[in-house]
């Protein structure tokens, strides 16, 4: 399934716990691979390869900066995400309400 977002991509980038906290980090700033590594336990190299992950599904985009890269967040593609989910919600709703109709008609 492709939607405007990848949205395979974005979960698979979601799975991972690393992940979610690099994310959730470059949400409150823009800020680089070294300094990343320094809030987790993961090294500069295995930051990379994190943001690399994040980078394809489209959560996140480096700028370079002089001689850094800046990582930021980019929401479109949570948007996105989240705007699939809710629409596949709805619709289980309305067929769960539609079922509770049919099971209470006498």
């Amino acid at each position: 399934m492709t939607t405007t977002v990848d949205v395979d991509r974005v979960f698979v980038a979601l799975a991972d716990p690393t992940r979610r906290r690099v994310l959730e980090l470059l949400g409150r700033s823009p800020t680089t691979a070294s300094a990343l590594a320094r809030e987790l336990p993961v090294t500069r190299q295995g930051i990379l390869k994190h943001l690399g992950v994040l980078r394809d599904s489209g959560l996140v985009a480096g700028i370079r900066a002089g001689r850094e890269v800046r990582f930021q967040v980019r929401p479109e593609s949570l948007v996105a995400t989240a705007s699939w989910m809710t629409s596949l919600a709805a619709t289980w709703d309305e067929r769960l309400a539609l079922l509770k109709r049919q099971a209470e008609q006498p």
